[in-house]
């Protein structure tokens, strides 16, 4: 049942070293809040009055220089106030409420730290129960789908990871099995996440076909300049069949495309991979998301101060247009001809390489 603390162990990971946890008042006492305690048994407890406003993890231009170590040492336990399923339509019909934000993964081209200001470790909700029964209630007011569309043909799509990697979440706490527990008894809808942490714990749960993982794959040399502490890309090929068997279904997400000298030849190189190393099972139901990179003036200027050399290729004046973003910040996108032509030579590589890849939509 979802709350229920039912793995209390240790967490004993290359990727996790918790020695604080941020916590708003009531969380640790919560079923979920005490499993978090017992996985993290040595940190010290700070307690906050929200997990959204910490002087010293939100904001702190300081911590610039421990990026990795923050997300390493620092875990945040809050409660989700704000349930809402936010219409989506490209990937997913709907995002879910959270269950968690942030992540422990460093990867240089990353998003949420626009939100979050220089630092964004994990943040995990214990309010698990209250997640799970607005998302069953949700469901069941969609009905049945009216008409296929690209998200699924028959079933309406959850994104359960927007703001977070859930395989790597997985290991702070069960909430994402209880997502895939629930979503497993829902004929009318499916959870999907897409990751590049490759957990081999989730193999022991029974998705029943309702969870989609996408598997986010790009070139491994640009995989080893930008996905820092990532699962290796032929670690996460060599996954894809096992998850197909474990009764997941397992797309894939070609993202973020960079643009450089020789990009077209890899992304040739890196789909032979994936069709060299995947079984029928797979191709059967296989389709991809193709997602060129979009980039942040200010999160360009925090790589600078921990990883300059990833902006040798993410920030690219001589190719790319300013995007004022929703929320008043400011992107960068390759230049539209630039991004067309990117966009149609990836495709018809996709189309003449892996012909068996469908192509769910390319941006």
């Amino acid at each position: 049942m979802p709350g229920t603390p039912a793995t209390t162990r240790p967490v004993v990971s290359d990727l996790l070293d918790v020695r604080t946890l941020w916590a708003e008042p009531g969380a640790l006492e919560s079923p979920r809040g005490q499993q978090v305690r017992a996985r993290f048994p040595d940190a010290d407890v700070v307690e906050v009055a929200s997990h959204w406003n910490i002087p010293e993890l939100h904001g702190n231009a300081g911590s610039v220089d421990r990026w990795v170590r923050t997300k390493v040492e620092n875990l945040v336990v809050g409660e989700k106030k704000s349930l809402s399923a936010r219409p989506n339509g490209r990937s997913t019909d709907f995002v879910a409420p959270s269950t968690a934000n942030g992540c422990a993964l460093a990867c240089a081209y990353c998003y949420v730290p626009r939100r979050k200001g220089y630092a964004n470790p994990i943040t995990v909700f214990t309010n698990i129960d209250r997640i799970v029964g607005y998302l069953r209630r949700h469901v069941v007011r969609q009905g049945t789908k009216p008409e296929p569309n690209q998200c699924d043909p028959q079933a309406w799509v959850y994104d359960i990871g927007e703001n977070n990697d859930c395989s790597v979440d997985a290991l702070v706490s069960d909430n994402v099995a209880d997502l895939i527990r629930a979503f497993s008894e829902m004929p009318a809808a499916k959870a999907s996440f897409a990751t590049k942490f490759v957990n081999r714990s989730l193999l022991d749960l029974e998705p029943c076909g309702r969870t989609r993982v996408r598997f986010s794959l790009m070139p491994d040399r640009d995989s080893r300049l930008l996905d820092i502490r990532t699962t290796p890309v032929a670690d996460r090929i060599a996954a894809i069949d096992d998850f197909v068997a474990a009764g997941y279904e397992v797309h894939l997400n070609l993202s973020p495309v960079v643009i450089r000298d020789g990009w077209l030849e890899d992304w040739r190189e890196l789909l032979l991979q994936v069709a060299d190393g995947t079984g029928a099972a797979f191709r059967a139901q296989a389709a991809a998301e193709v997602i060129f990179l979009t980039h942040n003036e200010q999160l360009h200027e925090v790589n600078l101060g921990w990883h300059p050399k990833a902006e040798d290729v993410l920030w690219r004046p001589d190719i790319q247009q300013p995007k004022r973003s929703q929320n008043g910040m400011t992107n960068v996108r390759y230049r539209n001809d630039v991004k067309r032509r990117g966009v149609d030579a990836l495709c018809d590589l996709v189309a003449t390489t892996t012909p068996w890849l469908r192509v769910r939509y390319a941006f």
